[in-house]
């Protein structure tokens, strides 16, 4: 399967048909209210239908809100909206709302943000591998539940090899992407702050540049 490219933090509606259109498979839309790249579901749908669609199938690159400790009402409510086909999770939730998230939305892919501190904490990937589609590894950061531009230990994740696929992300950008690469190989990678102006607001430029990067690196 090749590399899934989310970029996280979309707030406009031609960034994100821009950066669509240069490759990324999946846009993040962040579903966190009083957080620097909130965006309503209104304002989501409203970018979501001027998306690109592929020419040949149709198909609309991936859609996924990222929710904090949400209720299951708010997050099936976000994503009827939305028009979302992904959901990040990106708090506490237990392997036991995620169940009860999968019995809600059966279509919608779940995915599970662990923020890594230390390198036990990745024995948290245990706890839910079997109960999401995916899992997102982040840096830790005390106060932020993401988009901090900290980066992980990549020599830790060497052997990090779930059941289910895996994002990475923390503190990518157009210039550390293929050296974090070289390291491991995750099924998909997340970028936000390294690839911004300011929160919420892409550098299309950088994101230019990534896929850039991204491409001569499969050609090799």
């Amino acid at each position: 399967m090749s590399l899934r490219i989310k970029i996280c933090g979309i707030t406009q509606t031609e960034q994100g048909h821009a950066i669509a259109h240069l490759g990324a498979t999946a846009l993040g839309f962040i579903c966190v209210a009083n957080t620097p790249r909130y965006v309503s579901p209104q304002q989501i749908r409203a970018i979501v239908d001027r998306l690109p669609r592929e020419l040949t199938t149709g198909k609309l690159v991936d859609r996924v809100g990222v929710f904090l400790n949400a209720s299951l009402p708010e997050i099936c409510e976000t994503v009827a909206i939305a028009h979302l086909n992904s959901v990040q999770l990106h708090g506490a939730e237990s392997p036991e709302f995620c169940d009860k998230l999968r019995s809600a939305l059966p279509d919608v892919e779940i995915i599970k943000a662990l923020r890594i501190r230390v390198p036990e904490a990745l024995s948290q990937a245990d706890v839910y591998q079997n109960w999401v589609d995916a899992l997102l590894l982040d840096a830790y950061h005390p106060d932020l539940p993401g988009g901090t531009g900290e980066t992980l230990d990549w020599s830790n994740l060497q052997r990090f090899r779930p059941s289910c696929p895996w994002f990475l992300a923390g503190g990518l950008n157009s210039d550390n992407i293929l050296a974090a690469l070289q390291i491991i190989d995750p099924d998909g990678i997340d970028l936000s702050s390294g690839v911004e102006k300011a929160p919420g607001d892409k550098n299309l430029e950088q994101v230019a540049r990534l896929f850039e990067r991204l491409n001569r690196r499969d050609s090799l």
